[in-house]
């Protein structure tokens, strides 16, 4: 498999862990560092592994958490980096979503995630 395709495929991955509330998963899912960030829709950033992966077990425990669907995933390669671009709807409302993955044991893992609500118009 490219590089390319591993990198959707680690973007798919995060976001099945999500769907199926899977709290082993979304931390396997990201880098080991301790500098990841991420970003929920109005939330302020998260600037720590600790921070980061906390955040995910509260969203993921939260019974009332609506399922994400995911589509239009691209991938811009940066050599040992990969940044994903993807549009996710959850609980209705349309988001775009930022995923930064670096190559890490030979596999993608995020670094960065930010997700926010974007217009259901072009301008």
């Amino acid at each position: 498999m490219d590089d390319a395709n591993s990198a959707l495929e680690a973007n798919e991955f995060f976001y099945r862990a999500f769907n199926q509330k899977d709290t082993a998963e979304m931390d396997a899912a990201w880098s080991r560092r301790d500098d990841v960030t991420c970003i929920h829709p109005g939330w302020n950033l998260l600037a720590s592994r600790e921070e980061v992966i906390s955040s995910w077990n509260a969203i993921l425990n939260n019974p009332a958490q609506a399922r994400i669907v995911v589509g239009g995933a691209g991938v811009t390669l940066l050599g040992d980096v990969a940044l994903v671009l993807c549009r996710e709807l959850a609980g209705g409302m349309p988001l775009l979503a930022t995923n930064l993955f670096v190559r890490e044991d030979a596999a993608w893992k995020l670094v960065h995630h930010q997700s926010g609500p974007v217009s259901m118009r072009n301008s």
